[in-house]
């Protein structure tokens, strides 16, 4: 190894986690090295938020327009696949990072590109794609920001059927006639939405009993309903056996327990996500090869004062904004650790504490219609026993769903700590829905009073109605659960 280049933050992993630690420590004046395998901006730029919701827009806005009378008989031919490739790819770089790299010059971040290994206490051995080694030193903190990839199943003939997953799902330049996809999760959901109005017959396999089974029942139901009314076939309670596919290019055959065989010109697997830890270099500094990363509520890893892990590899929360919320929370709490003289602020709801990861983390799920939803689920509280009350109303009824389109369905549910008069969690189900989600991150993060919240009026005549609907439901006793 060559001698070690010394900064006070080495960052692994260049995606929106890692960047957003570069941007903290690099504001407080710490020099800061970020180490990248692949394209700066990581899986979220180029294979998941963004290219994905670049699919799904064109068939969400198609599928409002439909709901307006003065559109509908406007908009009811096919969706242009070759236009919508040309959007996704033009918000994906064309899968170039030219533009991710120009801003981590801009901040004062030196890249460096190639595979990054954990190289002992406080620092990182670099190969680049030349084949040029070099060992950075860290003065103060290794960040480890490596994120996950795809959790392919041990199925049998799996592998040799070269099955899509959530890449190849969101890059593919073709339509594929008939789309099997496995698994019940967002990605699951938001890719049956997306391949199914571009063209695809989509069926979608789910060994549990629904869609989105970490949201409140109904919005996986109403997803599900929505999705079968679209054309796609939704099959809950069935296991993939086995997998088989016909020559390098033909039709992939799934048989399910029973026996029962199905035929697709594709296979999407949606089963989850595992660390992109197995090869990290974590043995040498005493941590499990290819596991998850325990950290404190500063995302500082579990035994080790130097070394930090956000975002995904930590398994708090699996969500892009919450990696660079923990990012954020991590690189102030490197500065002040750094500085010495500012001890870091890790009470509760602290500037140190990512308290959000486990009371107010908010999540959006881009089908038709969209699921949108913040804090805890029902049973969620109620495991945690705590004494709650949901309400619910149909996000329907209220008179700007009924503008936003014709035969809006929907349904809001918030979940009420009774001891506090506070909302625990909040989840929206309908047409646009994702766009009221930060309000009620706000009430739970804020933990703002039932009382208060009546002082926040909401426009008339806005779906955001619907806030009001639900304090009326709870001072009436209605909603119970």
């Amino acid at each position: 190894m060559t001698e070690a280049v010394e900064y006070d933050v080495v960052v692994l992993g260049g995606g929106p986690a890692g960047e957003n630690v570069a941007d903290r420590t690099r504001a407080a004046g710490l020099t800061t090295a970020l180490v990248e395998s692949e394209l700066v901006g990581g899986e979220c730029s180029y294979w998941a938020c963004i290219p994905s919701k670049a699919l799904l827009r064109p068939a969400l806005a198609r599928a409002d327009a439909r709901r307006v009378p003065a559109l509908a008989a406007a908009v009811q031919g096919p969706l242009d696949a070759e236009a919508v490739f040309q959007h996704r790819d033009y918000w994906t770089g064309d899968w170039k990072d030219e533009g991710q790299v120009g801003w981590l010059d801009s901040i004062g971040a030196d890249l460096y590109r190639g595979h990054g290994r954990l190289y002992g206490v406080r620092k990182v051995s670099v190969t680049s794609p030349e084949g040029e080694h070099h060992v950075l030193s860290a003065r103060h903190a290794v960040v480890v920001a490596t994120g996950t990839r795809a959790l392919v199943p041990d199925v049998p003939g799996l592998a040799d059927a070269r099955p899509w997953t959530s890449r190849e799902a969101t890059s593919a330049r073709r339509v594929p006639g008939r789309l099997l996809i496995v698994g019940g999760s967002v990605v699951a959901a938001e890719m049956a939405t997306a391949w199914q109005a571009l063209g695809s017959r989509v069926t979608v396999l789910v060994r549990g009993s629904g869609l989105l089974p970490r949201m409140e029942p109904f919005a996986g139901e109403l997803v599900a309903e929505a999705l079968r009314e679209a054309g796609a076939e939704i099959r809950t309670g069935v296991d993939v056996q086995a997998v088989v596919r016909d020559g390098p290019t033909g039709p992939v055959t799934v048989v399910l327990d029973g026996g029962e065989t199905l035929e697709g010109d594709e296979l999407l697997i949606a089963t989850g996500r595992t660390p992109a830890t197995d090869d990290i270099g974590l043995d040498t500094v005493g941590l499990t090869p290819g596991g998850w990363i325990e950290v404190d509520d500063s995302c500082r890893a579990t035994g080790h004062d130097w070394l930090y892990a956000v975002g995904d590899v930590n398994h708090r929360a699996l969500l892009t904004h919450q990696g660079k919320y923990q990012a954020r929370i991590a690189g102030s709490a490197i500065a002040a650790r750094a500085n010495g003289d500012t001890p870091p602020d890790t009470a509760r709801w602290g500037a140190h504490n990512a308290t959000a990861d486990t009371e107010a983390l908010p999540q959006a799920v881009f089908t038709d219609p969209e699921a949108a939803a913040v804090g805890l689920t029902l049973a969620q509280a109620e495991r945690a026993g705590r004494r709650v009350r949901a309400v619910d109303h149909d996000l329907g009824k209220v008179t700007g769903a009924g503008l936003y389109a014709d035969g809006y369905r929907g349904r809001a549910r918030m979940i009420v700590d009774l001891d506090r008069e506070v909302l625990l969690g909040v989840t929206f189900v309908g047409p646009g829905a994702a766009e009221l989600l930060h309000a009620a991150t706000v009430a739970v993060a804020g933990e703002i009073p039932i009382g208060r919240l009546w002082h926040a009026v909401p426009a008339f005549p806005t779906i955001s109605e619907i806030w009001l609907r639900l304090l009326e439901a709870y001072r009436d006793g209605g909603g119970d659960r």
